[in-house]
């Protein structure tokens, strides 16, 4: 397919027309971190396995994600959990410990070994599903959605919507939820403040980091006196998680919650204020 047009999905809308958007308790931003708690496969690479990628990958569900979950819970942050299906049957020690944290947990396929992109509708219409199932035997239901790698097809939206998903978190275009043509939500997730593309193939160092997280937080916090805004942190245990890394991520999270109406939600509770104001 070319030349699709992205107005059968959702309509434009320019942020500086819309109606403003208020957060409980007057908050001017909405900020969410969303730890990706992933599942990689053992590849195989010329015969040979492929050792490095997956051993640095693993680092993150053996040491990083408790890094992770100490820095959240010092700051009063519920993680929303991108997370593969995978890792409820590999990592029921991650599951708990996330589930006693109260943390919310959104699709995000049932492991990043696999993308979305090229699969039949009937391939992707079961991974949803069984990502689903792993979500609701752990006793949640599969609110959220993030597509492994950010990709979606032609059908993931429908296949989403059927599935009774009320978010999804692919569409990095707005500082705002908004809501697409068939009734799923759009929420603010984040390539620019992303562990993955910022740091797996180095392009700023983690002082850097700190302080685009901080400098993105400053102008949507002013932004946010006219309106509410969202901030979106993407996490991955085995970048973040890192000795010299973690502290610059607790420095971030410290500097965001030292300020006044600051609203540290999950993907679930700003898609519920955003669309009580929107009907």
């Amino acid at each position: 397919m070319t030349d699709f047009d992205p107005a059968s999905l959702f309509p434009y809308s320019a942020i500086v027309d819309r109606p403003p958007i208020r957060w409980p308790n007057g908050a001017r931003i909405a900020v969410w971190v969303i730890p990706n708690i992933e599942h990689f496969h053992l590849e195989l690479t010329n015969p040979a396995p492929d050792v490095r990628n997956y051993s640095r990958r693993d680092y993150g569900n053996r040491v990083g994600i408790w890094r992770l979950m100490d820095v959240l819970t010092k700051h009063k942050i519920r993680g929303t959990v991108a997370l593969n299906g995978e890792v409820g049957r590999h990592y029921p020690r991650i599951m708990q410990a996330a589930i006693d944290l109260n943390w919310e947990f959104m699709g995000h396929g049932m492991t990043n070994s696999v993308l979305l992109s090229g699969m039949t509708e009937e391939v992707e219409t079961q991974v949803v599903h069984d990502t689903k199932k792993v979500i609701e035997d752990y006793g949640q239901s599969m609110r959220g959605w993030l597509g492994p790698g950010l990709t979606e097809t032609w059908n993931s939206l429908r296949i989403l919507r059927d599935a009774n998903v009320d978010y999804v978190a692919d569409w990095v275009n707005d500082d705002l939820p908004y809501r697409m043509n068939n009734g799923l939500h759009s929420i603010p997730y984040s390539i620019e403040l992303n562990d993955m593309p910022l740091f797996n193939n180095p392009t700023i160092s983690v002082v850097d980091f700190e302080r685009r997280i901080r400098d993105t937080f400053d102008v949507l916090y002013d932004e946010g006196q006219f309106g509410g805004r969202v901030m979106g942190l993407a996490l991955h245990p085995f970048l973040i998680g890192a000795p010299h890394r973690i502290r610059y991520l607790d420095s971030a999270l410290q500097y965001i919650a030292s300020h006044p109406d600051v609203w540290l939600a999950t993907g679930s509770e700003i898609i519920d204020a955003f669309a009580a104001q929107t009907r």
